[in-house]
């Protein structure tokens, strides 16, 4: 399974069909109160640019990354006024820009549970002193594996995804491990899902 290759053929059906979501909102506007009118932010796994565009409408200056490039063409149609990058995780800390602000929504969940202390490490690299990481994840329901490939169709189409699922205190323990303060955290149903929402500061 390569996970590009999955987000670039659903990349159109994926952007149409989570146009609703809300669940995030809330976080989010913890996150752009934290932070000064036109900050700098990058919106980690950004997709078809659908926060980037919700940062700009906030007054904030947003750069945009996705290891998918048919996400970041549906995000440069959608959102004119933000840049946008084709780049990986790994390739975060080699940006030529510091950040006061780091967006990854839905991001870490698509990372092995054994890599995501050192995951974030490699983010934090860009963020400014005293700037501000957002991570949400999918928590892990009772009785649910940390991590699976799902194989889904809701498309019309078979693909198939990896996942992994944490607990809240699992990553609060991340962000202190990258040498962040927990400012915000908190954990809301959306569905069928409960989303971990969890905001911290890095040291100054």
């Amino acid at each position: 399974m390569n996970l590009k290759e999955t987000y670039n053929r659903i990349a159109e059906d994926w952007h149409r069909d989570h146009q609703p979501d809300d669940w995030w909102i809330e976080g989010a506007d913890v996150f752009v109160a934290l932070l000064k009118p036109g900050a700098l932010v990058l919106d980690v796994g950004c997709g078809g640019g659908t926060a980037s565009k919700y940062f700009l409408e906030k007054g904030l200056r947003v750069i945009g990354t996705d290891f998918a490039e048919k996400q970041i063409e549906i995000a440069e149609r959608n959102v004119p006024d933000a840049a946008f990058l084709v780049s990986d995780l790994k390739g975060t800390d080699a940006l030529p820009y510091d950040f006061d602000g780091i967006f990854m929504k839905a991001v870490l969940l698509h990372v092995q549970k054994k890599e995501a202390a050192e995951t974030l490490k490699t983010v934090v690299k860009r963020l400014k002193d005293g700037g501000c990481l957002y991570v949400s994840v999918k928590e892990q329901r009772p009785g649910q594996a940390e991590e699976e490939v799902k194989i889904e169709d809701d498309y019309g189409y078979r693909y198939e995804r990896f996942f992994s699922y944490f607990t809240q205190d699992e990553v609060e323990d991340y962000m202190r491990e990258a040498s962040l303060e927990i400012v915000h955290a908190e954990t809301e149903g959306s569905g069928h899902t409960k989303w971990i929402q969890v905001i911290g500061r890095r040291f100054k």
